[in-house]
């Protein structure tokens, strides 16, 4: 029996010996800065002074007193409710498409994949604007075949914050690779049995595929959304860091860089920081409360 217990404590000894680097890690290079700009949420700081205890004045300026706060929210939350569903209809689209069969899928998967890995770099940015700046790509296309003198789609606040929503939409290669996966896992014997009880293309769309697709549609949607809530390098580099237009692609992490590197209000930013924090825990918690009524797992009797 000691002899047992011996080895079972040799064995936790060994894992946690393995573990250690993530648990670390973890401590230090996670959890302890978080705790840490919770703390300074709470404190007026400046980086070149010692935290000054401010109480909630911090949570209450960002609702009373800022109005360019209240601005980044706003376009942050147009940008996740219209580049999320566009990304995931687009990503299910092409999935649908790549999934009948066709020559040459693992490098049409690649293809497709490839924006998902560049998407968020530097360099795509720097590209999208000069596509979308006032003698870029898409001018040039409407001026030489319609004959349409476009306006600079990014210096203009009616349509800056579209062309970052095409840009998240462009990155659907993850979530794509995801949808099929879970297309490929559904069983043809399914089809089959809807086509014998007369049911069309669009009906086992809607009836077989959308319903067995639904664990993964959520997963999706859970993770593209948590992302879009996190989005800033596209808005840093094609507006200059300024959120400009008119504050019209003043994204939400964009405004927190902004207070914490520019104007160096520490305490300020780490406040924002966790009411994005808080956000996005909500809008996960309604994603999970809503999915016991419409995602479907096959377990499910």
């Amino acid at each position: 029996m000691s002899k047992t217990k011996n080895l079972s404590t040799k064995q936790n000894g060994i894992a946690f010996l393995f573990l250690s680097p993530w648990i670390i890690g973890f401590l230090v290079l996670t959890l302890g800065p978080m705790l840490g700009s919770l703390y300074l949420s709470f404190t007026d700081y400046d980086l070149f002074s010692s935290p000054n205890w401010a109480g909630l004045d911090n949570y209450t300026k960002l609702v009373n007193d800022d109005p360019r706060y209240i601005a980044s929210l706003k376009v942050t939350l147009s940008y996740v409710l219209f580049s999320v569903p566009l990304k995931l209809g687009f990503a299910l689209f092409i999935a649908l498409i790549l999934n009948r069969g066709l020559r040459g899928l693992g490098i049409y998967r690649s293809v497709f994949y490839l924006p998902s890995l560049l998407g968020g770099s530097v360099a795509v940015a720097l590209m999208w604007r000069q596509i979308f700046s006032y003698d870029g790509i898409i001018n040039q296309f409407l001026w030489t075949y319609f004959g349409y003198d476009a306006p600079s789609w990014i210096t203009n606040p009616d349509y800056a914050l579209g062309t970052l929503v095409l840009l998240a939409a462009w990155q659907f290669g993850a979530p794509m690779v995801i949808f099929l996966a879970g297309l490929k896992q559904i069983p043809q014997d399914m089809y089959d049995a809807a086509a014998i009880d007369g049911a069309r293309p669009v009906q086992q769309f809607f009836y077989v595929t959308i319903p067995l697709l639904t664990p993964i549609i959520f997963f999706n949607f859970v993770m593209q959304t948590i992302g879009a809530f996190q989005a800033f390098t596209p808005s840093y580099i094609i507006s200059d860091g300024t959120g400009g237009p008119a504050d019209s692609t003043l994204f939400y992490t964009l405004y927190l860089y902004e207070q914490a590197f520019t104007n160096f209000e520490m305490g300020y930013a780490s406040a924002i920081a966790w009411v994005l924090v808080a956000i996005i825990g909500l809008t996960t918690m309604i994603s999970f409360l809503s999915a016991k009524y419409w995602v479907h797992y096959g377990d499910e009797g």
